[in-house]
């Protein structure tokens, strides 16, 4: 068991507070994006096991097997297959989607082939691997996520009034404006909409954003009035209605498979996806925006997002899975009484254990637990913290600590099926 030292992302977008609340630390005053618990070689995670920290995709790498498991080196090569995040939204994310694992590929390939950097900022693919993913709201959350029915798209767009959205309305009423064939249905209406809305002027967009503040402040206008008034001048405004609105409560979950476009708007989730960092943009931001290949990328679907509950596991007692298409990750939580054994010393009686067959990061989001594994080693994590358990292929006990005063634990657990 190795605590992990990880590392934060400060992109513009993240919470001033949210990130150094969680982990007991004083805010910077810059925003604090992101958490990374993995061995993404962007921002890898330390360990230390008895001569200084290390990083944790060179650990790997020096012994794939031992440290991941054959099982899932056979099935996902000698790399870590998922990357583990917190993500903490103070004001909205790029609208992006995600490349299949044959798009990434090709990407990728074709990027080297013309000499662009890895770390450019007009790079499109920085690895070869697809990012699906899956977020857990740790509080209220809100999204978009999903294409919104063009008819109630249309009917959103039209209520504000502005004539230059004209195309994209029409794209969404018809399938196509008068001068365009109408074949293709909503799969072409939906494209058509987002390419004409990604091509508006600048006019259009203000007079967009100037009608939005005059909506009902709590109507469903209300979050792309909160978008706007972050991005007055971005067409990603517009490109945002098109999109289901999302809200979240505390333990519920959404997963993105490929080709979804998606923002996050508001809150803080831990986020599990493929250990990848590729994303072609929409909108909502002053990164780099390929509005061709992001076409290529997006599977023009509409329909309302599904929102996930966790589920009982059979044969682990106090786990819950939130049930995903893929098997390079797996996300499940416990939630664990704080003293329920009478003894007031602050662990939890009952507990329980996992299996060590497969690679997993436990995160601690809410009291404290206690990781004990069969020779009697303790691991104790506090609010925050995480730890990375090697394929040894022994079990794990697994208890919430606290302070005598029945406190709950949450642990959230980050591992692959294999």
């Amino acid at each position: 068991m190795d605590r992990l030292v990880n590392t934060v992302r400060p992109y513009a977008w993240g919470s001033l507070t949210a990130l150094p609340e969680l982990l007991g630390q004083r805010p910077t005053g810059e925003p604090q994006a992101e958490l990374w618990m993995g061995a993404h070689p962007g921002a890898p995670s330390r360990a230390d096991r008895g001569e200084g920290p290390r990083r944790l995709d060179e650990l790997i790498a020096a012994d794939p097997e031992g440290e991941l498991g054959a099982a899932s080196v056979a099935r996902f090569g000698p790399t870590l297959p998922f990357l583990f995040k917190v993500l903490a939204a103070g004001i909205p994310l790029s609208i992006q989607a995600h490349p299949t694992l044959d798009q990434a590929r090709a990407g990728f390939a074709a990027e080297n082939a013309l000499g662009i950097p890895p770390d450019a900022p007009e790079r499109n693919y920085r690895d070869a691997n697809h990012k699906p993913e899956m977020v857990c709201a740790l509080g209220d959350f809100e999204g978009l996520c999903g294409f919104r029915r063009p008819a109630g798209a249309a009917r959103l767009l039209t209520g504000l009034a502005v004539p230059g959205l004209a195309p994209v309305i029409g794209w969404l009423a018809a399938g196509g404006g008068t001068s365009r064939p109408k074949a293709g249905g909503e799969s072409a209406a939906l494209r058509g909409a987002l390419t004409a809305a990604l091509a508006l002027d600048g006019e259009t967009v203000r007079r967009t954003v100037e009608a939005l503040a005059t909506t009902d402040p709590d109507g469903e206008y209300a979050p792309y009035a909160r978008i706007a008034k972050d991005f007055p001048d971005d067409r990603g405004v517009i490109a945002g209605m098109l999109l289901n609105h999302v809200r979240l409560r505390a333990g519920q979950a959404l997963y993105l498979g490929a080709g979804v476009p998606h923002a996050y708007l508001s809150g803080v989730c831990v986020e599990l996806q493929a250990n990848s960092d590729n994303v072609l943009r929409a909108g909502l931001t002053p990164k780099h925006i390929d509005v061709p290949e992001l076409l290529e990328v997006v599977v023009f679907e509409a329909g309302a997002p599904e929102v996930l509950e966790p589920a009982p596991v059979p044969g682990t007692p106090g786990e819950e899975l939130y049930p995903v298409p893929i098997d390079e990750f797996r996300l499940s939580r416990f939630v664990l009484d704080g003293d329920d054994d009478g003894t007031g010393d602050g662990t939890d009686g009952a507990g329980c254990e996992i299996d060590g067959r497969t690679p997993q990061i436990l995160l601690c989001t809410e009291g404290g637990a206690r990781l004990t594994a069969v020779d009697g080693t303790v691991l104790d994590l506090a609010r925050g913290q995480s730890a990375f358990l090697p394929a040894t292929g022994t079990p794990i006990r697994l208890s919430g600590t606290g302070t005598g005063t029945g406190t709950g634990s949450t642990l959230f657990r980050a591992t692959v099926t294999v």
